[in-house]
Order: structure tokens, then C-alpha cells, then sequence
């Protein structure tokens, strides 16, 4: 069994709030924090059996605490979570590690390295992948950049939550990988759009399609677990196009600081930004094939 330790985790979001409640149910003590008190009051509510402290500011959540978690929105949010006037990182103690599972740029990454290195704190960017439901079910993956003395110590809490831990490279590597990541499934999430389109124009029976490619080169877990909803038109759920276009934004600045051509990461980002504009923002990412009429329809 794994040592309780004393852990904090900042902001609840649907991602957050599910990991903190498994790393509550995993025995540690815990402190929660968030920016909007209600969303901490609602989480609290939401857990009865959990004992969690709330704290009133990033640096009351870190003072004492083991192990520091942190997932907001953007770089900005978690500059200010971590790095402002009573952040984490004025209370953090000597010794403890911080882990930060927001996709943001591996600049603001390699800076909060570079502070925690200065504290002797080690340090973990640790973006994630498994979507909500990986979240609500423990089974996320996790790639991590920092020393491997970081990643390690990080372990024993991310294993709560986690099938998959994966020590990619060094500082900021972690959140590169989440945006290889993002790169690779827009693209599948691109084509199985124009496939499903494609398959409704010629009138096949878009079960028996799904059967009979499902097993072959084209397999995919966006083909297994999209498929029906898109052709259903479900999309409330899952990896909002919002956050989705965040993360190309991030992908498509980096991709022009190593001086890589990314087009067709840039055309698919333009798609969610069609996508934007007729309202599916906060649909689930699958909602891409919105853009592509039916046959006959507008």
C-alpha cells in the first residue's frame, strides 16, 4: 500500500476535480483548492466521504503539502497559480514535488522548472491524455518531463489515477509530447469525419461499415469510440473544441519556434474554427464533422 502523503491539488475543473477525487480515495490527505470557491464547495459536496481541506489560496494549499498538483486552463492561469504573489511557489517547502497536469507551452514549462530548481522542489510537467473519462475512471495517461528523481517521487500519487506513466525527456518534454498527441488524433478525427460523410453519400449501412473496417489499417480509438455518436450527432461530451483549439494554438507557436511545417495541423485547427463559429465550442472534439453537410442537406 502506498504511503498516505499530505497532497494538494489546485483546480476542479472536470479533469481535476475527478483525479483529486482519486487521489482522496487512494488515502492521502488532501487539500483541494480552486480559483471559483463554489466549484470547491460543489466538489466537496459531490464527495461526501472524502475529508478534503479548502484552501483559500494557492500558497495556503502548499504549505506542509508532499506533493502539489495543479490543472487550470492556460499559461497565464497557471503562471498566476504558481508563480504569483501568493502562489505555490511562496509556501512550497524544501523537498516536496509539484506536478502540473495543464497542457500548456513548454516555455512556461521549462520556467517553472527552472523555479522550482531554485527552491529544491522537484518538478513534473505532466499533461495528460484519456479524456474525461480516463479521468472519472483512473485510467489516464501521463507523460512527464523533468529529472527522473521528479518522476519518481511524483509516482506513488499519480499512480491513483493512471494506467499509464510515461517519463518522456527532459523539462518541457512532457508538454511537447501532449502536442504530438493533439496533432496526431485532430488528424484522425479529420479524415474519420470525411469517411463518415462519405459512407452516409453512398447510402452504406454505417454499422456494417464500421464492422468490417474496424479491424483493419484504419482502427483507431477515435474510429471505436466516435463513430456511432458523430453519426448520431452526440457531441456533449468528452475534449471541448475550446480547449482543443487552445492546444493547436500551442502546437502550430511551437511548431514555428523548431522551424516545422505543420499544415495540416493548421487547416484542421481552421476546421474547429468553423466549427467556433456555429456554436459547438464546448462540443466534444468529434463534433469536426459538423462542417461537413449531409448529402442534400445544409
Amino acid at each position: 500500500m502506498t504511503t498516505p502523503l499530505n497532497v494538494s491539488f489546485l483546480g476542479l475543473g472536470v479533469m481535476g476535480g475527478a483525479i483529486a477525487r482519486h487521489i482522496g480515495k487512494a488515502g492521502h490527505s488532501l487539500t483541494i483548492y480552486n480559483r471559483s470557491p463554489d466549484r470547491a464547495k460543489r466538489w466537496q459536496e459531490a464527495n461526501p466521504g472524502l475529508a478534503a481541506r479548502v484552501a483559500h489560496s494557492p500558497a495556503e494549499a502548499a504549505e506542509g503539502a508532499d506533493v502539489v498538483l495543479t490543472c487550470v486552463g492556460n499559461d497565464d492561469d497557471l503562471a498566476d497559480v504558481v508563480l504569483g504573489p501568493t502562489g505555490v511557489f511562496s509556501a512550497i517547502r524544501h523537498g516536496a514535488t509539484f506536478i502540473d497536469h495543464t497542457t500548456v507551452s513548454a516555455r512556461i514549462a521549462r520556467q517553472i522548472v527552472v523555479e522550482a530548481r531554485d527552491l529544491e522542489v522537484h518538478c513534473v510537467d505532466a499533461p495528460v491524455t484519456g479524456g474525461q473519462a480516463g479521468a472519472e475512471n483512473g485510467t489516464l495517461t501521463v507523460m512527464c518531463g523533468g529529472r527522473a528523481e521528479a518522476i519518481e517521487a511524483a509516482r506513488p500519487v499519480m499512480e491513483a489515477y493512471t494506467k499509464r506513466i510515461v517519463h518522456v525527456g527532459k523539462a518541457g518534454a512532457g508538454q511537447t509530447t501532449k502536442m504530438v498527441n493533439q496533432i496526431a488524433f485532430s488528424g484522425i478525427l479529420a479524415s474519420l469525419s470525411e469517411g463518415l460523410r462519405f459512407a452516409e453519400a453512398a447510402h452504406l449501412d454505417l454499422d456494417k461499415v464500421y464492422e468490417a473496417i474496424s479491424g483493419g489499417a484504419s482502427q483507431s480509438w477515435q474510429m471505436d469510440n466516435r463513430w456511432h455518436t458523430m453519426a448520431k450527432d452526440e457531441f456533449d461530451f468528452g475534449f471541448a473544441i475550446d480547449w482543443m483549439r487552445k492546444d493547436l494554438g500551442l502546437t502550430l507557436d511551437e511548431g514555428r519556434s523548431l522551424g516545422v511545417s505543420l499544415p495540416v495541423t493548421a487547416l484542421i485547427d481552421q476546421f474547429y474554427a468553423e466549427v467556433q463559429a456555429i456554436g459547438g465550442g464546448r462540443q466534444d472534439t468529434s463534433a469536426l464533422v459538423r462542417r461537413l453537410p449531409r448529402k442534400g442537406k445544409a
